[in-house]
C-alpha cells in the first residue's frame, strides 16, 4: 500500500492520467474521425499528452485550491 503522504501525487497521477485519455480521444476524433487505426493513433499520442498533464495538474492543483477557497463559505 502506499502512504498516505504520496496521496497528493497519486490523486494528480490518476486525474491527469484519466483527463488525459478523453482529451486526446475527444481531440483525435475530432481531427481525423473514427478511422481504422485511430485507436493506435490515440494509444501513440495519450502518453505524450499525459506526460505535460500530470506536471501541471500538479502545478495548478495548489493554485486552484486557492481559488475554490476563497469562493466557498467556511461553514
Amino acid at each position: 500500500m502506499i502512504p498516505a503522504r504520496f496521496a497528493p501525487i497519486l490523486f494528480g497521477l490518476i486525474l491527469s492520467g484519466l483527463m488525459s485519455l478523453l482529451v486526446s480521444g475527444i481531440a483525435m476524433i475530432r481531427a481525423v474521425g473514427l478511422t481504422e487505426g485511430a485507436q493506435i493513433l490515440w494509444s501513440g499520442n495519450w502518453p505524450s499528452s499525459w506526460l505535460v498533464a500530470f506536471p501541471a495538474v500538479l502545478l495548478v492543483a495548489p493554485l486552484t485550491r486557492r481559488v475554490v477557497a476563497r469562493l466557498v463559505r467556511s461553514e
